[in-house]
């Protein structure tokens, strides 16, 4: 084995001793990096600890891109590894801490770092959750169409109502938050989805009225998606298991053929048996 395959096995394969304990240290060296940046933003640990988070910010960081260029060495395709999901995780992994130079609080985004914890899955051998996940991504792209619909809909709905109550409370009664059309949709949006927008609320009985029919729609909201979803991966199931039983049809179908054949073989063998006797 040369050397590039090694690399190539320890990285990418968890099935040997080595590769599963490289993909373990990996993710306790990315926890421990997203705790590092969480912990840089609080305050009073960044003035008594930031130098030693910053230091460790950079040890893993450069960790983190030895490991990424290994990848690209050991690939046999590296051009498709680099423009794949995970290889632009990886790539997004490591460009904060290099950007921080032009824009400092970029280095943050380094808690991007954590969607690479998806390896887990390959690790601990825990491939039937992504099977649940990729039952609902289908079950969404199948359900695309009736979701485009519905939020064109509420996109409508808020314009409308944004506009509303802007012409009742803004105008009417020059109430703080509704002072323009944008401002007026925006508490639709909070509203109609059930946040709340805190200090700005209608002040007219009409006002409250249509506030009061907003945040009654928001709970429609959350049912409306869900059912789409939810029919969406019923259909699939049943889909999936109408398959299934089809071609357990066809395999009895086929078997009954088989045994009818081998029957018919059997008598002829036996008459060949009569006529040599």
């Amino acid at each position: 084995m040369t050397r590039k395959e090694k690399i190539y096995q320890i990285i990418f394969e968890a099935d040997t001793k080595q590769g599963k304990l490289f993909d373990v240290v990996l993710l306790i060296v990315i926890l421990l990096s997203v705790i590092g940046v969480m912990l840089e933003s609080v305050e009073y640990i960044y003035k008594d600890f930031g130098n030693i988070i910053f230091a460790f910010e950079w040890f893993f960081t450069i960790l983190f891109t030895i490991e990424y260029f290994l990848r690209i060495y050991s690939i046999d395709k590296p051009i498709k590894y680099i423009f794949s999901f995970m290889g632009i995780v990886d790539l997004l992994a490591i460009l904060p801490t290099y950007l921080m130079f032009l824009y400092p609080p970029i280095h943050f985004l380094i808690d991007i770092r954590v969607i690479r914890i998806i390896r887990v899955f390959r690790v601990f051998k825990l491939s039937r959750y992504l099977r649940g996940a990729n039952v609902m991504l289908i079950a969404l792209r199948s359900s695309r169409p009736k979701i485009t619909v519905f939020l064109l809909f509420i996109v409508l709905l808020v314009i409308v109502l944004g506009t509303i109550m802007y012409i009742i409370e803004g105008i009417t009664y020059n109430t703080p938050g509704f002072e323009d059309i944008p401002n007026s949709i925006y508490w639709s949006v909070i509203t109609l989805t059930t946040v709340g927008y805190g200090n700005v609320v209608p002040v007219s009985i009409l006002g409250k009225f249509i506030a009061t029919i907003i945040m009654l729609l928001g709970y429609g909201i959350i049912a409306v998606p869900t059912g789409i979803v939810t029919a969406g991966i019923l259909k699939n199931t049943t889909k999936k298991k109408s398959n299934n039983i089809e071609s357990n049809n066809e395999i009895k179908s086929q078997n009954i053929k088989l045994k009818a054949k081998l029957d018919q073989l059997n008598k002829r063998l036996e008459e060949l048996e009569n006529r040599t006797l």
